[in-house]
């Protein structure tokens, strides 16, 4: 039986100082039948040239400016034929067998529209292997997290199974899921432009019913440069996006009962945000005009989730611990 295709997204913004060693990665993995689609963002230096070094048919989508790893993804998501899609970072670098052992992953299990590898930080020389995810997940405050992020890896996520979701540096996404999950043409949405948008796919595909696997085997090492606990080290832009995107996310994908039984954590978490940013981060304030101007929208965007939502209130409250 032939291998399914697969396309593999990749969204390019001055990012040339990663890209040799995810595209050397790429090029040393076993499987061989997948197409490359590259949106580039106006880069400024020559990561664009660099992925056409390596692979000279690659697709390429040319924007005039950076719009945002949403848009671009959603570009290349229409751009692509494959029966699955692997969006992947360009700080991401796989090792041999990553993209077989996703694909074999989901191949066998149906109901998963989603699958995420075992992802390590690239360490510092005095650093042993630290984990960087081993899927997402989210608590009673609708704080996302990164399982196992830090940690040094000792084998203990060395077990498949199932994860509320998977992260957004290099998932494998099956192709009925994302067709199933879009709303307005859009996959990931664009009201999020970047941060959150791969918790807002995988709360969007869980509503829908899709399951989201983890498998060990497949490994890849991550330049991660938003870390979480490391707010200070990322730009404002992001800041602010962080926040906005977070009631976005609440506001599209909350359920009822999900507010009923943790109402008394979320607003005690947000509180605490909000005492954050009055008394260290004023800049971020700006998140809530922000939010304004996209609350129509999100709304919007909430009662085309209810209406398609298929699981029953408890298979998701089940996760949120």
């Amino acid at each position: 039986m032939p291998e399914p295709l697969i396309s593999i997204g990749l969204v390019t913004w001055n990012s040339a100082a990663h890209l040799p060693g995810c595209l050397n990665a790429l090029a040393n993995q076993e499987y061989a039948n997948f197409e490359l689609i590259v949106a580039d963002n106006a880069s400024a230096d020559d990561s664009l040239e660099l992925v056409l070094r390596h692979y000279p048919n690659a697709k390429v989508i040319r924007n005039a400016g950076n719009t945002g790893f949403c848009h671009a993804h959603n570009q290349a998501i229409q751009a692509s034929k494959g029966v699955y899609y692997l969006p992947l970072n360009p700080d991401v670098e796989m090792k041999t067998g990553y993209i077989s052992n996703l694909v074999r992953a989901l191949e066998n299990r149906q109901g998963y529209g989603l699958a995420a590898g075992k992802l390590l930080l690239i360490p510092h020389e005095e650093d042993r292997w630290r984990l960087d995810s081993t899927g997402l997940f989210i608590d009673r405050c609708r704080r996302q997290y990164l399982r196992g992020h830090g940690e040094i890896d000792h084998g203990q996520y060395d077990k498949s199974g199932e994860v509320f979701g998977v992260d957004g540096a290099a998932p494998l996404y099956r192709r009925e899921m994302l067709e199933d999950i879009k709303i307005d043409s859009q996959y990931f949405d664009e009201s999020f432009f970047a941060h959150k948008e791969d918790v807002d796919l995988v709360w969007r595909a869980r509503l829908f019913g899709w399951g989201c696997w983890y498998q060990p085997l497949a490994v890849a090492y991550h330049r991660r440069s938003f870390r979480p606990g490391k707010r200070e080290a990322v730009t404002p832009d992001i800041r602010v996006d962080a926040i906005k995107n977070r009631y976005l996310l609440l506001i599209k994908n909350e359920t009822t009962s999900g507010w009923r039984r943790d109402w008394f954590h979320i607003i005690w978490y947000d509180l605490k945000i909000l005492a954050y940013i009055c008394l260290f981060e004023r800049s971020s304030l700006k998140a809530f005009s922000l939010l304004w101007h996209d609350w129509p929208r999100a709304q919007a965007w909430r009662r085309e989730i209810v209406r398609r939502t298929r699981v029953k209130p408890d298979d998701i409250l089940n996760w949120f611990k």
